[in-house]
């Protein structure tokens, strides 16, 4: 009776696939915030953004974000991500606007940066986006302060 060989290149195959599956959704799961020197850090899936707390404008705490069109990204359950533009009239510009929501129903952090440039940002526990929203509210404060020359 003859062993039939199995081809090793196709386990390989399956378990890669499962693997970077795996990657993608834990990527995706929430939104990574991190907090460097003079700077935040958002990663949310395939989005990355940096902002430097000296390019703050404003910070304010909404519960729902304004109605905007998709460029690009994604809604699901409670989650939307990506990137957007607000709806075309004569009193808005075409500049993008960063989406980073883990959860539509709790209050979202809206961050205005280098003059015109907005993010709205959320993470899955309240208190963390409550305590996020606190932290970045005393920078641009403190920011204020350095600029009044207190």
């Amino acid at each position: 009776m003859a062993v039939k060989k199995r081809h090793g290149f196709w386990n390989v195959l399956v378990v890669l696939t499962v693997v970077v599956c795996f990657l993608a959704f834990a990527a995706h799961y929430k939104n990574w915030t991190k907090i460097g020197q003079g700077e935040i850090q958002i990663l949310s899936g395939a989005y990355y953004k940096k902002i430097k707390f000296s390019e703050l404008d404003s910070i304010v705490l909404l519960d729902k974000i304004p109605p905007m069109e998709r460029l690009h990204g994604f809604s699901a359950l409670d989650k939307e991500k990506g990137v957007f533009r607000a709806f075309k009239d004569s009193l808005r510009n075409d500049k993008p606007i960063y989406v980073y929501v883990d959860n539509l129903t709790h209050q979202k952090i809206k961050l205005v940066y280098l003059d015109s440039l907005k993010l709205y940002i959320n993470l899955k526990d309240s208190l963390e986006t409550q305590e996020l929203y606190q932290f970045l509210l005393e920078k641009l404060e403190l920011q204020f302060k350095v600029l009044k020359g207190q």
